[in-house]
Parts: C-alpha cells; sequence; structure tokens
C-alpha cells in the first residue's frame, strides 16, 4: 500500500513539474534567439582558420588575388608539398616539438610546485619570496642583460635557451596558489599524520587534484612555447636549433623577396616566371599560418573540460 502511494505521489508531483515548467513562446523565442547568436558568434571565430585553409589548397594566383572567400578554387596540395621540401624542416619540427612538450612538462610542475610552497606557513621567508616572485612580472632588465646573462650562463646556441627561462611564470604560479588554497587543510593535514613529508603531501595528495589548475597552464605553456620564435632569433645562430615557426618566418620572408624580384624585372619576366609563379607570398603565408596553428588547435580540445573550471577556480582573488 506504502509503495502504491510513493509511486503515485512521485507520478503526480512529475506531472506537476512538467506542468509548471512548460516553456512559453516567449522562452522558445528567446532559446531560438540564443543558439543563433551563439551560432554565428561561432563562425565569425571559426571563419579565419577555414579561410586560411581554403586559401592554402587553392590556386596560387587566384588566392594572391583574393578571390577566396567561401569554398577553394583550383584544388590543390602542392603547397604543403613545397613547404614540406624546405630544407631544415625536419629538424626545426623536433626541436619546436622538444621544446613545446618539455617545456610544458616543467613549467607544470614548477608551477604547481612553488604555488602549493607558497601556502606553506612554515615555509622560510614565504612573504618575501612571494612577492619577489611577483614583482618580475612588472619589472624587466631588459633585452641587452637578459642576453649578457644568457651568454654566460652558455645558454646562447643551447636548446636549454627555449626550456629554462620559461619554467617560472609568476602568473602560473599565482593560479597554481590560488587553487591549492581552494582545497582543503584537511588533506594535508591527514596525510601528516600517516607519516608523510612534505614532498609526498605534494606529489601523492595535492598534485592529483589539482588537474583542472595543471591543463590550463599546460594550455597557456604549450602555446607560448610552440609560436615562440624570438629566442632563436635572439640567441640562436646554429642552423640545427632553428625552430620550426622561426624557419617558416624566414621562408616567408624569402618568398616575399622573390615575389619583389618578379615584379621589378619588368618585362623580363620569363628568366624568373617559373619560379615566382610556383609560389605567391599569399600562398605561402596561407599554407605557413595553417601548419602553425593546427597544432594547437588540435590541443585545445583535449583540455576544454578542464580548462574553464581551472581558470575559475585558480583565479586570483581579493
Amino acid at each position: 500500500m506504502t509503495t502504491t502511494m510513493t509511486k503515485t505521489i512521485t507520478t503526480t508531483d512529475r506531472r506537476d513539474t512538467s506542468a509548471r515548467y512548460r516553456p512559453t513562446v516567449g522562452d522558445i523565442l528567446f532559446r531560438v534567439g540564443n543558439y543563433a547568436l551563439f551560432a554565428l558568434f561561432a563562425l565569425i571565430c571559426a571563419y579565419p582558420f577555414y579561410y586560411l585553409i581554403i586559401n592554402s589548397v587553392s590556386a596560387n594566383d587566384v588566392s594572391a588575388l583574393g578571390d577566396v572567400r567561401l569554398w577553394p578554387v583550383g584544388f590543390h596540395l602542392s603547397n604543403y608539398a613545397q613547404v614540406f621540401q624546405l630544407p631544415g624542416l625536419p629538424m626545426a619540427t623536433v626541436v619546436s616539438i622538444g621544446r613545446t612538450v618539455l617545456g610544458t612538462l616543467l613549467t607544470v610542475l614548477a608551477s604547481a610546485f612553488l604555488g602549493f610552497m607558497f601556502t606553506q606557513t612554515r615555509m622560510w621567508g614565504r612573504k618575501f619570496w612571494y612577492r619577489f616572485l611577483i614583482i618580475t612580472m612588472y619589472f624587466s632588465a631588459g633585452l641587452i642583460p637578459v642576453f649578457i646573462i644568457m651568454k654566460t650562463l652558455g645558454l646562447t646556441n643551447n636548446f636549454w635557451v627555449y626550456v629554462l627561462p620559461f619554467v617560472v611564470q609568476p602568473f602560473n604560479v599565482i593560479l597554481a596558489k590560488t587553487y591549492v588554497e581552494s582545497m582543503p587543510k584537511e588533506l594535508q593535514e591527514a596525510a601528516e599524520m600517516d607519516g608523510a613529508n612534505i614532498l609526498q603531501v605534494f606529489f601523492r595528495v595535492y598534485l592529483p587534484n589539482m588537474t583542472p589548475i595543471l591543463a590550463t597552464i599546460a594550455i597557456f605553456s604549450a602555446v607560448t612555447q610552440w609560436n615562440s620564435f624570438q629566442d632563436t632569433l635572439i640567441y640562436i645562430t646554429d642552423q640545427s636549433l632553428y625552430t620550426l615557426q622561426y624557419l617558416l618566418y624566414m621562408f616567408i620572408n624569402q618568398a616575399s623577396s622573390l615575389a619583389q624580384a618578379a615584379q621589378n624585372a619588368g618585362g623580363n619576366l620569363g628568366q624568373i616566371a617559373g619560379v615566382a609563379t610556383e609560389q605567391t607570398p599569399t600562398s605561402i603565408r596561407m599554407t605557413v599560418s595553417v601548419l602553425v596553428v593546427l597544432p594547437i588547435i588540435f590541443i585545445y580540445p583535449l583540455f576544454q573540460r578542464f580548462f574553464v573550471k581551472g581558470i575559475m577556480l585558480g583565479a586570483v582573488k581579493g
């Protein structure tokens, strides 16, 4: 009897709830407008990437005139084939992937550990070291002193110049510290009662529970490392240590110079027409941009579910 009454009450409650929250015409119009607005916004955000792709696979003479807007014209993949034949490209790709992976791992680990340590009241000079780290966000020694330091440390023409200067980033440490402060202190107290030392508390208790903020820091670091090319320009002269971005940047400059030479040749275009018409600055820029952007686009979906949570919980407070 009781079971029957319970089922009857539950069914009645569900009917009342569905009747109570039945959407009105205004609600439906609002939802449709909402979806349409966000779909339009998503299209606006995605179109620049789509524009790069369709221009990179279209006929070079058509893309140079700016006539490719909605779909490819004269589809071909020769642009990618020629870019991949660029001398030194395989080694530059390895260098870029190596600095991105290694730099991201070290940055995530250092940010998490420092963020954790700055929450420990037992740390000697905790407030001083934290403020000393934060002040570096606002003041820099300048390019020449930094170059002298790197040269003195033997980091010029050295792969580690891509990694070591970026390991400790104040903003990432702030995110990690704020996230650790949002975690219950009872976790550390329980671990210490079981005999865990400070490193065991960090690696076994806190680090496994910091996935959202670690994913956020990993995205920031990976994007910075992958897109960076100025450090190659400043510190590297050894061609075997060129990054992919710097090598493609040089290729773009060469293509622009070639196109300019073709224009300056005037009536004697026949001597260089075979080379000049094979590629245009526009087609090379589009192809290079696609190659540089695509890896980062593929990374974002992997960390998207952690990114919003991490950036909210790790946001700066007070």
